[in-house]
């Protein structure tokens, strides 16, 4: 259990102005370029709450979260902070509000160690001898409070898993006695035992007065932790409801209009012949044991917790990661792919995990983006015909349905779920005809999760083939005619279409006997 002087004392708490809430913000409206991202939004939180922040991607949570911790500036508006009005006008006066934000992105020095990250501003303040010994115990003792005293305090932090770097941006924030704590998709690189432990944590917080605002597209997650949901769609306020008196449903049809029963759109598909088959993979310490095998139409998926191997055996049979052994067979004929690269030239698409660092070039347009596997279709002695590309990328964006001001701008302007169909149409423009998408929902909202799935369809109604590599045992379920599920690196049962469901998969990923689940 956290002590409460970690986080904020009762004598601060008591000397805040008194007021119904800890955070205000009345009529914000941001544009860029002439585009509007929010308008007229008022949002409020109260002392002791967590509040979810729900709408889809480019709804306007991340801008006007950053508004308030002071990363950007609003072109009209007011912030209070318990009643009283501020300026906020750079997040280190973000951070003297009592507001810490934990974005997506990471934002830790990844050259640092974990003790060094977590007491970087007290290296700013003090000008005497640091007592390093203290500093570590310290970190050490912050982290056993937060149940995650298994990390080094002296570890680098570029050397902690994803997961572990955002403990420490939470543990960070707790440092500084924040008073509003934000949480930007805080679950989605975390295990389920890991996020048990968070939920935990944001409970124990708002207990002890802490304002938590929680953005997140897991609707599960909302319904277990918010106390009251704000909902923006296209930039303006919707609506805010208590968590009792709405259902999934009507949240759902709160951000994109429409009702849940369309969420995963039908689909008419021939299943043919194995176009894709491994056996026996072992790659590294992750993949031990895994075997599986795609036909055409068909959307098989891989399913079980996260770090269960699925991830490493894809870039092991595709050559991105030593295969140690094993047999990859395509079309029914034996091959070893050297690279990524290879694989793609037989027609393999990879959508990876990552799709910021990995998926996409974010600094480069969106039209170069999506014909930079194709350049041989554009280009004659060595020159881009930019004219027919321009062409090309017209007619396919509309196809994959990307929604961008301009295709001259870089991917990076483009919501998360607008990022990912530029990752997919990367993927097709060159005619794969098998795609391997890589957990190809994360971070991406529900009205966009639609239009990907309906993608999805289209490319196996097309005789296309399918691998989805999903933590989301919904999507498994909605999307896949065959399931097999991977357990500590070994392929652990198969499911059909008619046996898909949450306790089946369950039962496989944890090793739990069908006497031990009924």
């Amino acid at each position: 259990m956290l002590e409460k002087e970690n986080v904020i004392s009762e004598e601060e708490v008591q000397a805040e102005p008194q007021s119904e809430y800890r955070v205000e913000m009345f009529n914000v409206t941001k544009s860029f370029g002439g585009v509007n991202a929010l308008t007229d939004v008022t949002f409020r939180v109260k002392p002791g709450e967590i509040h979810a922040l729900m709408g889809e991607n480019g709804a306007g949570k991340s801008t006007l979260i950053k508004i308030l911790a002071g990363a950007q500036h609003p072109d009209k508006g007011e912030i209070k902070i318990n009643g009283k009005e501020v300026r906020i006008r750079n997040p280190k006066e973000g951070l003297e509000n009592g507001i810490s934000v934990i974005y997506q992105e990471i934002s830790l020095i990844p050259d640092l160690s974990v003790m060094e990250n977590i007491f970087l501003d007290e290296f700013n303040e003090k000008k005497n001898i640091i007592d390093w010994k203290d500093l570590r115990k310290r970190a050490k003792t912050y982290l056993e409070k937060l149940g995650f005293g298994e990390i080094n305090v002296n570890d680098k932090v570029k050397d902690l898993t994803v997961a572990y770097q955002q403990i420490v941006e939470i543990c960070k924030a707790l440092t500084r006695k924040s008073k509003v704590l934000v949480l930007d998709e805080p679950t989605a690189v975390l295990t389920m035992k890991e996020v048990r432990k968070l939920f935990e944590l944001l409970k124990q917080l708002r207990q002890q007065g802490v304002s938590i605002i929680y953005i997140s597209h897991r609707l599960e997650e909302i319904f277990e932790l918010a106390n009251s949901i704000t909902v923006l769609k296209d930039g303006q306020f919707v609506a805010v409801v208590d968590r009792n008196s709405i259902n999934e449903e009507g949240l759902v049809k709160l951000m994109i209009g429409r009702n849940l029963d369309t969420f995963f759109p039908e689909r008419n598909a021939t299943i043919g012949e194995v176009v894709l088959s491994a056996k026996n993979l072992k790659a590294g310490s992750m993949v031990e044991d895994i075997s599986f095998e795609v036909r055409s139409g068909e959307v098989l998926g891989l399913s079980g917790l996260v770090g269960a191997g699925r991830t490493e055996a894809i870039r092991a049979m595709l050559g991105i990661d030593p295969l140690d052994s094993g047999t990859v067979e395509l079309h029914g004929k034996p091959i070893r792919f050297k690279s990524a690269k290879d694989a793609f030239k037989n027609k393999i698409g990879l959508l990876p995990e990552d799709r910021k660092s990995q998926g996409v070039l974010l600094r480069m347009p969106i039209k170069h983006n999506i014909t930079l596997t194709s350049l041989d279709a554009f280009a004659r002695a060595g020159c881009l015909n930019l004219k027919k590309e321009s062409a090309f990328v017209d007619r396919f964006s509309g196809e994959v349905g990307i929604k961008a001001a301009s295709l001259d701008n870089n991917v990076e302007s483009l919501s998360g779920g607008n990022q990912q169909k530029v990752a997919l149409a990367k993927l097709l423009a060159p005619n794969s005809r098998i795609l391997i998408l890589d957990e190809p929902t994360r971070g991406v909202d529900v009205g966009s999760k639609t239009e990907i799935f309906k993608l999805i369809n289209d490319m196996v109604e097309n005789n296309c083939a399918v691998v989805m590599v999903s933590s989301e045992m919904t999507e498994i379920i909605g999307m896949c005619d065959r399931t097999v599920v991977i357990r500590e690196g070994k392929s652990v049962g198969e499911l059909q279409k008619n046996e898909l469901s949450e306790i089946n998969i369950i039962k496989y990923a944890m090793g739990v006997t069908k006497d031990d689940v009924e």
